[in-house]
């Protein structure tokens, strides 16, 4: 009995271990089964449709074409996702051009909790993608992704004060944007 214990996987597991093997009935049950949750992040950090619809396709390419690399297939969801937020910062040093900090510094202080904690996911969704660009990408990376100011300087080519100061004005915005829904 205990022999048959040892080698319980999911069904997630089974899918990726047979898309390694080149199914493609388990590579698109694999994308209808993460292709939500990976449009989510893409639409949050590209703020349009038809950009994020192209960063998804772009990604699940990516994942597929390199998914023998992938020796947990437990791990899939997580490494998936490590893909579409690259693509999605590849993306976006493309198309960004980035104020220098001297010329967008305010007065930074932090807050002692988190206000958009009190609202609700899809508002914040769509209160994001309201975000110029930058602003987008460094609130996306850094409060939704959990990157430091260092991950995302050194992912986006900036310095860590423009990082601080795109971020502080993405809360900035977001905050003027949504006083009204919190009152």
């Amino acid at each position: 009995m205990q022999r048959f214990l040892k080698e319980t996987i999911t069904i997630t597991d089974f899918l990726v271990q047979k898309a390694q093997q080149g199914d493609m009935g388990a590579m698109s049950q694999l994308y209808g089964q993460f292709s939500k949750a990976m449009f989510t992040i893409c639409t949050r950090m590209a703020g349009n449709t038809a950009d994020a619809e192209d960063l998804l396709q772009e990604s699940f390419v990516i994942a597929f074409k390199n998914l023998k690399q992938l020796k947990n297939v437990s791990q899939f969801a997580g490494w998936l996702k490590r893909i579409v937020v690259n693509e999605c910062i590849r993306f976006s040093k493309k198309r960004l051009r980035w104020e220098d900090w001297e010329e967008v510094q305010e007065d930074i202080t932090e807050e002692e909790t988190p206000w958009w904690n009190e609202l609700s996911l899809q508002y914040m969704h769509e209160a994001i993608k309201t975000l110029p660009d930058g602003c987008r990408q460094v609130f996306n990376l850094f409060v939704l992704e959990d990157f430091s100011h260092q991950q995302i300087a050194q992912q986006l080519n900036i310095s860590e004060g423009t990082s601080k100061s795109q971020y502080h004005r993405a809360r900035k915005l977001l905050k003027e944007k949504i006083t009204g829904y919190l009152e």
